[in-house]
């Protein structure tokens, strides 16, 4: 199904898209700390989450997370639970994320 083009800012608020690039050596203990969080249906506003692996760069990680709208990505960042995974998640990083902010412009299925 494919969506018309967006004529205008208001109607790219209709969809949002936050992209959470990280690296860790501890990958295993990543995606139980996200299967933990799933299990206990506290996955807050989310629409759709999406994890993958770069192939060309070892040990980096992308989170794809979809939003009905920017305000509910922001809703859902001041959760408190939000803010416990995110400490968590840390701990197993090699470093700070890097995050992407997305209006979705268009989307469409094969």
């Amino acid at each position: 199904m494919l969506r018309g083009p967006i004529d205008s800012q208001e109607d790219a608020m209709s969809g949002f898209v936050q992209i959470i690039e990280f690296t860790t050596t501890r990958i295993d203990e990543v995606k139980a700390l996200g299967e933990e969080m799933r299990a206990s249906s506290n996955t807050g506003l989310v629409v759709r989450g999406t994890f993958t692996a770069d192939r060309d760069r070892p040990n980096t990680y992308l989170n794809i997370i979809e939003f009905d709208s920017y305000d509910s990505a922001m809703e859902n960042s001041n959760r408190s639970e939000t803010s416990e995974f995110a400490a968590k998640m840390m701990e197993l990083c090699d470093g700070p994320p890097t995050f992407r902010n997305l209006d979705v412009m268009d989307t469409w299925d094969s």
